[in-house]
């Protein structure tokens, strides 16, 4: 069954809400990646928010890169969505691992460590849009919702879960954003701080077999809601022979010979989802030949 996203908004229009069942996701990318729960965690949550962030962009055709520059032991951790409900992702160390934290919880702050995490809008302009923000906790969520408010100064709740069960698979992935709008008067967002404090976790909504829907209702206890989308997002890398043999050709004819007099041949391994591209020497030369320069 593909993962769901699911949109809603309050009746009074002043938040609006969104959430994912990110379970098969979160399960595709720790196969592809034969990563360690830390990093299984760390890159599911970061898939999540990513296909959450994705569904804001308003245009066909527009994507948006999540990445962790940390100093923790799992390095770069990536994750690109679009507008279609696709996503992929990348980590630098997936077999990484660190005990436990104090509340018996994977740590996946320790494992992301202090830097920055920058957010890359594609909007097919001239320019990308790029926003940066110093990495708060390292949890991703919390991080998520500290871009929104300093880069596009929107109140927002984030939480993202990931659930590795005891054979390293993904037993349960999903998450929410809660967004204030700008025009949210104080009742109402007085009103919306109290019930969040009644919230638990992701995954323990999960667990309990809540859906999207319910999540939400569950999330705004206080409010009333109502849905306006569900859509079906997956994990889909999007490379292909053509891709990799543009990559090649823009090397220039004189890299592409230098591969051919010192290996004979060209491996690409998309580090999206591990595939590889092999291409022997007659298919290099051909490749130089389509070479401009």
């Amino acid at each position: 069954m593909a993962d769901k996203l699911t949109k809603a908004v309050t009746s009074n229009g002043l938040i609006r809400i969104y959430a994912v069942n990110s379970k098969d996701i979160a399960d595709t990318a720790q196969k592809f990646h034969n990563t360690m729960p830390l990093g299984t965690a760390a890159l599911g949550r970061l898939l999540t928010g990513a296909v959450l962030m994705g569904n804001m962009l308003k245009d066909e055709d527009t994507s948006l890169t999540l990445q962790m520059h940390g100093d923790g032991p799992l390095g770069r951790v990536l994750a690109v969505a679009n507008s279609k409900g696709e996503v992929k992702g990348y980590i630098e160390n997936p077999t990484a691992d660190l005990p436990l934290n104090r509340i018996g919880k994977i740590d996946v702050g320790a494992g992301i460590g202090s830097g920055y995490l920058s957010v890359v809008k594609d909007m097919k302009m001239k320019e990308p849009y790029i926003g940066q923000v110093p990495i708060q906790t390292g949890e991703i969520g919390d991080d998520i919702a500290f871009y929104f408010a300093q880069s596009e100064q929107i109140a927002s709740l984030v939480a993202l879960g990931v659930l590795v069960d005891r054979d390293y698979s993904v037993k349960q992935a999903g998450g929410f954003i809660v967004q204030i709008m700008p025009d949210c008067d104080e009742f109402n967002l007085k009103k919306f701080e109290k019930s969040a404090e009644k919230i638990t976790s992701v995954t323990a909504m999960l667990e309990k077999g809540l859906s999207n829907e319910e999540i939400i209702r569950e999330v705004m206890q206080d409010f009333e809601v109502e849905i306006l989308e569900e859509t079906d997002v997956c994990y889909c890398c999007d490379c292909s022979e053509e891709r990799m043999q543009r990559a090649i050709i823009s090397l220039g004819k004189k890299e592409i010979q230098d591969i051919i007099d010192e290996q004979g041949e060209a491996e690409i391994v998309c580090q999206f989802c591990n595939k590889s591209y092999v291409y022997d020497k007659n298919r290099l030369e051909e490749m130089k030949n389509e070479a401009k320069r």
